[in-house]
């Protein structure tokens, strides 16, 4: 960072900074642990001494804690797949049910934005597309931070919700379905060869969530890779010229994911296995009536209180999932 022109090239600075702040944080850490575990043996001896039962209970919930944080940091360390540490594009679709599902995309928003806050993480929204009632009919997150495609990519799947609907007068019990997409972020470290002929450009006006990035021009844009059929849209800059930048980043990295799929789609019909595509293949279940859980049907992690995990408590079910996909 200290040599000549190093700020010259703006995105190159950017993401060696993001780097070393990544490294620093895992030095940080490592330190802050170490200075705890010398710290509890200190404490260990001295209930040892005295023999006093506070002093033991406290040591006790202390050792809990940093078995847990131990147990993080070591998570943070294992992600080393080629994109872990990239950001990450988050993409929720409701499923059939109109104002229900679109509500319960809403409630996933909020959710995964509290959870990127308590991460550290800054979110920018690319796409929104509002219901016509109440909450999403699509959104598109870019959720910037070290390792928050490594995370993220545990949230891939279908999400259902059990819950007694505020918008049925009957009061009855409802269940809807929202999908997430998670991707990997690209910048020019992959090399993904997009035909120029190969694409529809569409640019339209831009709308958002209670009147944000509201636009009097033709700003926003949607790019469509016809032999795929992939499309991405983009309206969160007031630069056509941007929005176009950032569209073409989401295409390369949805056509990179569409290839590790078909990849491992080609492993699973090798080896004989057998996965059910659709609605009933969920991740995880969130169930508000007529008791409360959140289950994850991958790793079996269940979490009672649904408050704190629709403010974002995720951590749990993520360090579950990834750890699973390392043994």
């Amino acid at each position: 960072m200290t040599e000549p022109g190093f700020w010259d090239d703006q995105d190159t600075a950017q993401k060696v900074i993001n780097e070393v702040n990544g490294l620093k944080g895992l030095v940080n850490t490592l330190e802050k642990h170490e200075e705890t575990h010398e710290n509890l043996e200190v404490s260990y001896e001295l209930v040892k001494e005295e023999e006093d039962e506070d002093l033991r209970t406290e040591l006790e919930e202390e050792v809990t804690q940093l078995v847990e944080d131990l147990n993080e940091f070591e998570l943070n360390i294992l992600l080393s797949e080629p994109y872990d540490k990239n950001n990450a594009i988050l993409e929720l679709h409701p499923g059939a049910g109109g104002t229900e599902s679109q509500d319960w995309a809403s409630m996933l928003l909020r959710m995964y934005t509290r959870w990127a806050e308590k991460k550290g993480f800054s979110v920018q929204t690319m796409d929104y597309l509002p219901g016509e009632e109440a909450g999403v009919k699509s959104v598109t997150l870019l959720i910037k931070g070290h390792n928050a495609y490594g995370y993220l990519k545990a949230e891939k799947g279908v999400h259902r919700l059990v819950r007694i609907s505020p918008f049925d007068s009957s009061g009855r019990r409802h269940t809807s379905f929202v999908s997430c997409e998670t991707m990997p972020e690209f910048n020019d470290e992959v090399e993904i060869d997009v035909k120029t002929e190969d694409l529809k450009i569409d640019t339209y006006r831009s709308s958002g969530a209670g009147g944000q990035h509201v636009n009097t021009t033709d700003s926003a844009v949607r790019i469509t890779h016809v032999p795929t059929k992939t499309v991405v849209t983009c309206q969160s800059e007031r630069s056509q010229l941007k929005n176009r930048d950032q569209a073409m980043k989401m295409l390369k990295s949805k056509l990179y994911q569409q290839e590790i799929e078909r990849q491992q789609a080609e492993l699973d019909e090798i080896r004989g296995e057998q996965k059910e595509i659709g609605w009933g293949s969920q991740i995880r279940s969130y169930v508000f009536h007529p008791y409360s859980m959140v289950k994850d049907h991958r790793t079996n992690m269940e979490n009672g209180n649904t408050q704190a995990v629709m403010d974002g408590e995720l951590d749990k079910f993520i360090n579950a999932y990834l750890r699973s996909q390392m043994d």
